[in-house]
């Protein structure tokens, strides 16, 4: 049997926090679209079906007309009588004066009242709006939430036991070649042994068991081992705690092709008990692909 698609329609205010809620979806698996017409979604949902590759999507639908809030009724009208898609509306709201302080602190004209009052644009905005509330499956308001406490709630209200809202990369790489510039924690391996002054192991990577092996088999690497993966197991929940979506790790040694990429496997595959995690070796080929040039 198919599974079904999850579709959930982010709407309510301007000012509420729907691009928090957006990069909230986006960190748990959700494909994240932002002010799709109404009218569109239905042929839209026809072709993921089609494609049957994703199955949870958010949508982020701005009513700025009457017109436009009469599509999303009757979308989602002809959405519930399909037995394919699973249907949920988040409506984000807050108070007038929170909505009106917003706006002044980003200095942006409110999209029904650009040539107007910040207060005029929400007033017809609720007046658009106040028959689509009460039908919202989850309702939030954002006046006294800070963004961190806005993701903190729709994860907690949207978490399936299937999505994952922290992921690890581990990234090996080869000084010689740069820092990754997306990396959160950078570790020198270069004072572990060097398999590279092994004629035999020169032209393997850490992917290689006899790399693997030999890198592995001095204490200083198991001593290493076991305090960077004591620290990495401390650390981990409270960059959870802090609304982190993601942490990465980077793993060097002189080319990123022996020491860095065995330590990083080592240490991917022990974070995968307890998290998902991604493994990436940024440098592994890169001498190979060097002489092959030459």
């Amino acid at each position: 049997m198919a599974e079904n698609l999850q579709l959930v329609i982010i709407t309510g205010m301007s000012g509420a926090g729907k691009t928090v809620a957006i990069q909230s979806f986006e960190d748990m698996g959700y494909f994240c679209v932002d002010n799709m017409p109404p009218s569109l979604i239905p042929k839209f949902w026809e072709l993921l079906k089609e494609s049957g590759k994703v199955h949870k999507i958010a949508l982020v639908v701005d009513l700025r007309s009457r017109s436009f809030f009469d599509e999303i009724q009757s979308m989602l009208v002809e959405i519930e009588n399909t037995d394919f898609i699973e249907t949920k509306v988040l409506f984000l709201d807050a108070s007038d004066e929170e909505l009106v302080s917003r706006y002044k602190e980003t200095r942006r004209a409110h999209p029904l009242a650009m040539d107007g009052l910040v207060t005029e644009g929400i007033r017809k905005e609720r007046a658009i709006l106040e028959d689509l509330k009460p039908k919202a499956n989850i309702v939030i308001d954002t006046t006294t939430l800070t963004p961190r406490q806005l993701r903190e709630k729709i994860i907690q209200e949207f978490k399936t036991s299937e999505t994952s809202g922290f992921r690890v990369e581990m990234i090996s790489f080869g000084f010689k070649y740069g820092l990754p510039i997306d990396a959160d924690i950078v570790m020198d391996v270069r004072f572990l042994p060097n398999p590279h002054y092994i004629p035999e192991l020169r032209p393997l990577t850490g992917m290689d068991k006899p790399v693997y092996d030999y890198v592995m088999s001095f204490p200083e690497t198991e001593t290493f081992y076991e305090k960077f993966y004591d620290l990495l197991a401390t650390i981990m929940p409270g960059y959870i705690k802090e609304g982190k979506s993601s942490l990465t790790v980077a793993i060097g040694c002189t080319g990123g092709q022996h020491r860095s990429v065995a330590l990083t496997e080592r240490v991917g595959q022990a974070l995968k008990a307890d998290y998902k995690v991604n493994i990436t070796h940024r440098d592994k080929d890169k001498r190979k692909e060097t002489v092959n040039r030459s």
